[in-house]
């Protein structure tokens, strides 16, 4: 599955107790319909995501930043502290695509030329298809 969202922060590294370390960041999603009364209804989706083939790559997941996920969904549920219930939608990520400006795929491209990852980096393109 793939999603295309803007990062809602910047990304951390963390460190499991079996001492794997997992990137750890989070996607918003904004989609838009028209409801049957003709008004335009606008939906923001967030996914919890987590990358674990290199820590490298949370060094250019920072806030803001466009990006590509390929990977799969999950769901978790919990109650929390005050007896309410909470649900959230996992994404474990396989791939990401970078999409941004040229001064920043050039950091990118050095930061992940460090490490064997699987981040694809696009570059804009200079003219629209239409």
């Amino acid at each position: 599955m793939n999603i295309i969202g803007r990062l809602t922060r910047d990304a951390e590294v963390h460190t499991t107790p079996q001492d794997k370390k997992v990137v750890s960041f989070s996607v918003a999603i904004n989609d838009s319909y028209r409801n049957r009364q003709g008004e335009r209804i606008e939906q923001t989706s967030y996914f919890d995501c987590s990358y674990w083939i290199s820590p490298n790559v949370a060094k250019i997941l920072l806030k803001g930043a466009l990006v590509e996920l390929t990977g799969r969904v999950s769901t978790r549920a919990w109650t929390a502290n005050n007896g309410e219930l909470r649900s959230s939608l996992n994404f474990h990520t396989s791939t990401v695509k970078l999409h941004g400006s040229y001064k920043k795929i050039g950091q990118a491209q050095t930061i992940i030329k460090q490490e064997k990852t699987k981040v694809i980096i696009e570059e804009p393109a200079d003219d629209l298809p239409f």
